[in-house]
């Protein structure tokens, strides 16, 4: 037997002010709700159940690649009481159950560790304290600070109200207890609802000692109730990210001014410059260099590649020691072997680039394969697409494509090539020649307009 995670997101969230529930507000580029499944992976747990409600088709939507998730529907929103109520069933193999909340995105699962430790098989209790506890249940105990109960805002006299010491809402109790505790459950209070916090002093009038852990920061257990929280909780959750970079040896040249929304990998070496976010796996080899204002999304990034500023990068792959920009693009499906020069104003999309290769000044490349050593003039276009489908361009090795050239695919450019400047190639032009195609230069004698008055 373990421990069973139950994590309440049945919550509407009228503060969001969103047709979206929620736990699907995303926070570093994921759900709020897929942080608190991730953290409470990390402990291992014998099952996880989430309890749904509002828009809660939505939720198990988008979690439905989640298979180790439980799913318990609340129907009505009667208190956080009933909402474990309605995951107890689905408890099969747990002899501590832990509550989570699924708009509690920064817990740590150090945190959390520590509480399932000093907790064993009793009942455990997370609380902070705060210099304004305003909203929040306060933590009641006697002259000897055993933990007595805890009293909602609403209900709670004069001298509960100045009690600093608040609950997270985080508790791990024991299974069989907290069935029958939950069975006693009253809604007589301010709010009508059944109060998940009301068997704490159940428990203690059963014997129970309440044992009690703290976060390293108050944040780990705020929660998202509208979208100011969720920014601030963003830029908390950013530093903690950055923080880390660093010390994992991350050169940042402005730490407040990168984001990290995903999972990022990283060499040695690396060097971050401002405005730069970094969003889905991207994965950087050692010595890379990122400059200002680029956008990196499910990359991969040889050793010794530099990125100049103002460039896009999307589910490409870079080979090393290339270098790309300022004002470059790679769309999903390029690659880059190594070595290549992809320059100002390039768009690269689902194309090769061979070892060496240079595409360096306002060319797009869609749907082509480029060989070693090949230099791509300014103004290169691969017209890949007819109006109704996709055709390839090959380009072979050591070819020199001169500059304002189309190339109508499909067509084939063979190695040692050369491409006059301005030609438009809609056939395959063959290995050590020069293939062009111009119109006969003429001079007329014209006379330019002049404009009306």
């Amino acid at each position: 037997m373990g421990i069973g995670v139950v994590i309440l997101a049945a919550g509407q969230g009228t503060r969001m002010k969103s047709a979206m529930p929620k736990v699907m507000h995303r926070l570093s580029g994921k759900p709020l709700l897929g942080h608190v499944v991730d953290y409470a992976r990390a402990l291992s747990p014998s099952e996880i159940v989430v309890v749904y409600g509002h828009g809660g088709e939505q939720v198990r939507e988008a979690f439905a690649e989640h298979s180790d998730l439980r799913w318990a529907e609340q129907s009505e929103q009667l208190g956080t009481g009933h909402a474990v109520q309605q995951a107890i069933p689905l408890l099969q193999a747990s002899d501590q159950v832990l509550v989570l909340y699924g708009d509690v995105p920064l817990t740590r699962p150090e945190t959390l560790r520590e509480l399932v430790e000093i907790t064993g098989q009793g009942f455990g209790l997370l609380t902070v304290n705060l210099d304004d506890p305003t909203g929040y249940g306060r933590i009641v105990r006697d002259h000897a600070g055993r933990v007595l109960r805890i009293v909602e805002q609403k209900d709670a006299g004069p001298g509960e109200l100045a009690i600093d010491e608040i609950n997270t809402g985080i508790m791990l109790m024991p299974r069989h207890d907290l069935e029958r505790w939950l069975g006693g459950l009253s809604n007589s209070n301010a709010q009508g609802e059944y109060y998940l916090t009301d068997v704490l002093a159940m428990a203690v009038a059963d014997g129970f000692d309440i044992q009690v852990g703290q976060p390293e920061s108050p944040l780990e257990a705020e929660g998202v109730n509208n979208r100011l929280q969720l920014a601030t909780l963003e830029r908390a959750h950013q530093k903690r990210l950055t923080d880390q970079l660093m010390l994992d040896g991350v050169t940042l040249r402005d730490p407040a001014r990168v984001d990290v929304r995903g999972e990022l990998r990283h060499g040695q070496d690396v060097e971050i410059d401002f405005n730069v976010l970094l969003e889905g796996r991207v994965t950087l080899g050692d010595r890379v260099r990122i400059g200002a204002n680029c956008v990196l999304r499910n990359m991969e990034v040889g050793d010794d590649v530099e990125i100049f500023d103002n460039c896009v990068l999307e589910e490409a792959n870079v080979g090393p020691g290339s270098r790309i920009g300022p004002f470059a693009r790679l769309r999903p499906g390029a690659e880059l072997i190594g070595g290549a020069h992809i320059g100002n104003f390039v768009e690269i999309k689902k194309s090769l680039v061979g070892q060496g290769s240079k595409v360096n000044h306002l060319s797009y490349i869609g749907d082509t394969e480029i060989g070693e050593g090949v230099n791509i003039g300014a103004g290169t276009i691969t017209c890949n697409y007819d109006g109704a489908n996709k055709h390839r361009t090959l380009i072979g090795d050591r070819a020199f494509i001169g500059s304002n050239t189309a190339l109508v695919a499909p067509v084939e450019v063979g190695r040692d090539a050369t491409i006059g400047a301005g030609s438009v190639i809609g056939k395959d032009a063959p290995e050590n020649k020069l293939t062009l195609t111009r119109a006969k230069q003429v001079s007329l004698n014209w006379q330019r307009p002049t404009k009306k008055k």
